[in-house]
């Protein structure tokens, strides 16, 4: 695919969009790591320099589909977890929506790559108009996840869905990281059935780990 250089404020966006589809196609095929600006580039038809035109570095058009797929989880989670029932019990609706962030972030792999390499990798070599743009959209989805976490577990309330979410975010992010291990590590595994003991499965180590933070902070809450 070879571009005509953009002119207009429309033409403009559409190549922005051009960009982001062809580096999130890239994620589909390989860990955020992988993705370079060099083939980046080469797979959307444009010199290196031409999409530094539209984005000040790799790490900006990560950040900008890692808002986007923030998002779209957000509505996921939503849908998902936004029918609990008020006469269950606080332990049931609990349950209800550790499955439903378990479940929605297991079926976003490339939302779950993107916010293990947020803090060390992309929000690094960026600038600062990037950075607010970056924080404001996740501002705005973090708003959205309180709303969700507070309607099905109202007991935490606001200050405490948000330190919920906050928590689990990084959990999410950590334990992704280690369920996804390099082919080095993976070779270690499979040539030492011993290690199998400390390998980390992401769905079920989250489970365990949201189920802690949350009856660990529900009890103080509700007391």
């Amino acid at each position: 695919m070879t571009f005509q250089r953009a002119r207009s404020a429309e033409q403009r966006a559409e190549r922005r969009r051009a960009i982001l589809a062809t580096a999130a196609a890239m994620l589909a095929e390989m860990p955020v790591a992988d993705v370079s600006l060099n083939e980046l580039s080469r797979r959307v038809g444009l010199a290196k320099s031409n999409v530094l035109n539209y984005f000040d570095s790799r790490e900006a058009v990560l950040l900008e589909l890692s808002s986007t797929e923030l998002a779209a989880w957000v509505a996921d989670l939503d849908d998902m977890a936004g029918d609990a029932l008020p006469e269950l019990s606080t332990s049931e609706r609990a349950e209800q929506l550790i499955s439903a962030i378990v479940g929605t972030l297991a079926e976003r792999p490339v939302l779950c790559d993107l916010i293990s390499a947020q803090a060390g990798v992309l929000e690094r070599n960026i600038t600062t108009e990037t950075a607010l743009a970056f924080k404001r959209s996740a501002a705005e989805s973090f708003v959205q996840m309180i709303k969700v976490v507070a309607g099905v577990l109202p007991e935490l309330g606001e200050h405490g869905a948000g330190q919920f979410i906050a928590t689990a975010s990084l959990l999410a992010g950590a334990i992704w990281s280690h369920s996804h291990p390099v082919p080095a590590i993976l070779a270690a595994y499979e040539a030492d059935p011993a290690l199998d003991a400390i390998r980390m499965n992401f769905e079920p180590a989250l489970t365990e780990s949201l189920r802690t933070l949350l009856y660990g902070a529900l009890p103080r809450l509700t007391e």
